[in-house]
C-alpha cells in the first residue's frame, strides 16, 4: 500500500537473510488491493443506489493536472445553470481555490482536501454529498484529483467516468495511461484553440483512445473559444434524460 495515499500496490515482503546452515523460506507476496478496493466498491455502490433513488445523473471528471476541467466546469455551470441544477464536489490535495471559482458560479460546490492523497474515494464522495438536496439536484459533477492513474481504480459510485486530455499534453496519453482510458466512458479532447500553434494530431489521438477502448466516445472542444461545447452540452443534457427515465424521477419533480 501506498503509505502516503494508501492507494493499492502490490509488492513482496523483504527477503529473508542468507545464512548458509538454514533453509531458506520461499519470499511471500503480501496483497492489500483487492481488500482496499472491495471496501470502496461497497461503499461506491451505496453512492450509486442513493444517486439512483434520487435521480441524479453523477459524472466523475479526471484527467492530468492543468487538462481544464475546472475551466469546462465553469462555463459549463454558467451557461447550464438555468435549464440543469448542479452540485460539485473539488477534490485537490490542498487549498480551496478551485472550489471558490466554482461558488462564484452560484452552484453549490463541496470541496474535498485529500492531503498526501491522489485521489478521491467512494468514502469521502459519499460524506461530501451529505451537503447536498439531491432531490433538487439533475446533475453532480465529481472533479477528481489530477492524476491518470490512482483515479482509475477507484469507483465514486459514478455514472461515467469522463477523461479530459488537453492538446498541450500529447496524443499519445491514452497509450501511456491505458488503465484510465479503458475506465473512462468519454474522452474530451480540450483547448483544441490551441491547435494550429502545436504539434498535436487529432487523428492519432483518436486511434491511441480506441485501441484502448473501442467503445470509448470522443468530444473536441474549446472551453474559451467555445468551439464544441454545444456537444458537451447535449450529452449532458441526454444524460439527465436517460437517468431520470431510469430511476423514474420526473422532471417536475426537480423544480424547486
Amino acid at each position: 500500500m501506498c503509505i502516503d495515499c494508501g492507494c493499492p500496490t502490490t509488492g513482496a515482503a523483504s527477503p529473508p537473510h542468507h545464512h548458509d546452515h538454514e533453509h531458506e523460506p520461499a519470499p511471500r507476496t503480501l496483497c492489500v488491493e483487492e481488500d482496499l478496493l472491495a471496501k470502496n466498491d461497497r461503499l461506491a455502490a451505496g453512492n450509486r443506489a442513493h444517486f439512483q433513488r434520487a435521480g441524479v445523473f453523477v459524472l466523475n471528471l479526471v484527467s492530468s493536472p492543468g487538462s481544464g476541467k475546472t475551466t469546462l466546469l465553469e462555463r459549463t455551470l454558467r451557461e447550464l445553470n438555468v435549464q440543469l441544477r448542479f452540485a460539485v464536489v473539488e477534490g485537490d490535495q490542498q487549498t480551496s481555490r478551485d472550489a471558490e471559482r466554482i461558488a462564484a458560479t452560484g452552484v453549490p460546490v463541496r470541496q474535498i482536501n485529500t492531503g498526501a492523497g491522489c485521489h478521491l474515494d467512494a468514502h469521502m464522495v459519499g460524506h461530501a454529498v451529505e451537503a447536498f438536496d439531491l432531490a433538487q439536484t439533475d446533475l453532480l459533477m465529481i472533479e477528481n484529483v489530477g492524476n491518470l492513474v490512482c483515479p482509475a481504480s477507484f469507483d465514486l459510485g459514478e455514472d461515467h467516468k469522463v477523461a479530459l486530455l488537453s492538446v498541450t499534453e500529447g496524443e499519445d496519453k491514452p497509450l501511456k495511461y491505458p488503465q484510465m482510458f479503458r475506465a473512462a466512458t468519454l474522452m474530451i479532447i480540450n483547448k483544441t484553440d490551441l491547435l494550429p500553434y502545436i504539434d498535436f494530431d487529432l487523428n492519432r489521438c483518436r486511434d491511441f483512445a480506441r485501441q484502448v477502448n473501442p467503445k470509448i466516445e470522443i468530444l473536441e472542444l474549446s472551453c474559451r473559444s467555445g468551439a464544441g461545447m454545444a456537444e458537451w452540452y447535449d450529452w449532458l443534457a441526454a444524460g439527465v434524460r436517460e437517468k431520470r427515465e431510469a430511476s423514474g424521477v420526473r422532471s417536475e419533480e426537480k423544480t424547486p
